[in-house]
This record gives C-alpha cells, structure tokens and sequence, in this order.
C-alpha cells in the first residue's frame, strides 16, 4: 500500500501572495536598516535597533511560514502574527508614554508610522487571511 502525501494547503493564493509581498518588503526594510544602525551607532539607541532586527526576523518567519504552506505553518505564522500585533502595539505605546526611551525610532514606534503604519495593519491582516484559509477537519 503506498500512501500519498497531500501537499500543504497554499497560503499564499490571492490575496496571501500580497501578504507574502508586504512581509518580504518588510524584510528587506527592518534588516537592513538594523544592519546598518547596530554596526554604525549601535551605542546610541541599542535597544530601538535591537527591537528593529527582531522585527526583521519575525517579518523572515512569518514570509517562510505563509511560504510554505500547510496547517502547521498556518498555525505558526497566527501566533507568530499575534506576538508581532502586541509588539507594535507595546513599543508604539511605549514610545507614545515614555520617547526619552528611544533616541532613535523602531520600525514599531508609533505604530508603524515611519512605515505607513503598516506595521500595525499586517498582521491585523494576516491574521485575518490565516484564519480564513484554516483547515476545517471533520
């Protein structure tokens, strides 16, 4: 008896190919520019930039997740996309009550507001889009 494997459920057809998009540009945006500031000014605002490169990792995570496909990678990318909604809105808070905090902007601060507060409209979005494409099991 040979057993086939199903292949993973896309997540990224429609409108999850736009998320994959945004996440990517993400990316390419929160590394470099913490890259660039922790090895050029990494004494001045250590922690803005530390908080930038880990928003740049869990912008990778995420895009591979909703890559990848499937109901683990789906369940993943929804917490994933959950921590990343209450990091924004903790360091867009934080940077709101206490400035003095952050010399130097994250890529959270205000919301997302040196980023067209897309920041703080991904993973609203995503976690709408995973939740739509669950798997239902009978």
């Amino acid at each position: 008896m040979t057993t086939v494997e199903e292949k993973p459920k896309r997540l990224i057809s429609g409108p999850g190919m736009l998320l994959v998009w945004f996440y990517g540009v993400m990316v390419v945006g929160a590394v470099s520019r913490s890259v660039y500031q922790i090895a050029t000014e990494f004494d001045r605002a250590p922690l803005a930039y530390s908080l930038s490169a880990v928003a740049g990792l869990v912008y990778g995570f995420i895009t591979y997740t909703l890559v990848r496909g499937g109901e683990k990678a789906r369940r993943a990318a929804q917490v994933c996309c959950a921590a990343e909604l209450a990091g924004v809105l903790i360091v867009g808070t934080w940077t709101l009550v206490e400035p003095s905090a952050f010399p130097d902007a994250t890529v959270w601060s205000d919301y997302g507001m040196g980023y067209v507060f897309i920041p703080v409209l991904l993973p609203l979005s995503a976690l709408y889009w995973l939740r739509r494409n669950r798997t239902v099991t009978p």
